[in-house]
């Protein structure tokens, strides 16, 4: 993380189901003024309405892939929180639709970080959100996240994961 934070003051959104969720993020988050919906209906009213700088969307239980597709439209970036959904597929489904980075749940409290480093990417002209690097060429330069333990770069025309051992994959989309 960068020795500023780029939270302060920042308009954060959160949508989960889950109370406890909401209550961490908010507790996590005291440099920012977070606003919070537990369902998808108020998620919904609220990114149709209201101004951001930056939505934590959860995947289940709040339909967080139509929420993204809200944000999108409105131009807000929106990272994807999981526990029930980490798996490859929803990774790539994420970033394929514009997440700017996926979150396990278990690395909730690294959100600051996370949160950081993509407004870091923003600010330094970095294109951030998947769907903003489909059609861009391949670079080193991309963004770099944690998704459960293992490492991701996105790489224009899609992300590398990197696992335990040396193990590279490359996923287009």
């Amino acid at each position: 993380m960068s020795e500023r934070n780029l939270l302060d003051y920042k308009r954060i959104f959160v949508v989960d189901d889950e109370v406890g969720v909401l209550k961490t993020l908010e507790e996590l988050l005291p440099m920012c003024d977070v606003v919070k919906a537990s369902s998808f209906d108020e998620g919904k009213k609220f990114l149709e309405s209201q101004y951001f700088d930056i939505a934590i969307l959860d995947i289940m239980g709040v339909e967080g892939y139509k929420l993204l597709e809200i944000a999108n439209e409105t131009g807000l970036i929106a990272l994807m929180l999981t526990a029930h959904a980490l798996s490859l597929d929803d990774t790539v489904k994420s970033f394929k639709n514009g997440a700017a980075s996926y979150v396990p749940k278990e690395e909730m409290t690294h959100i600051v970080t996370f949160l950081n480093d993509v407004l870091e990417a923003k600010e330094k002209d970095k294109p951030v959100g998947g769907a903003g690097l489909i059609g861009s060429p391949p670079t080193t330069t991309g963004n770099l996240a944690l998704i459960g333990g293992i490492r991701t770069r996105n790489f224009g025309t899609g992300f590398a994961l990197r696992g335990r051992g040396e193990r590279n994959y490359k996923i287009y989309f």
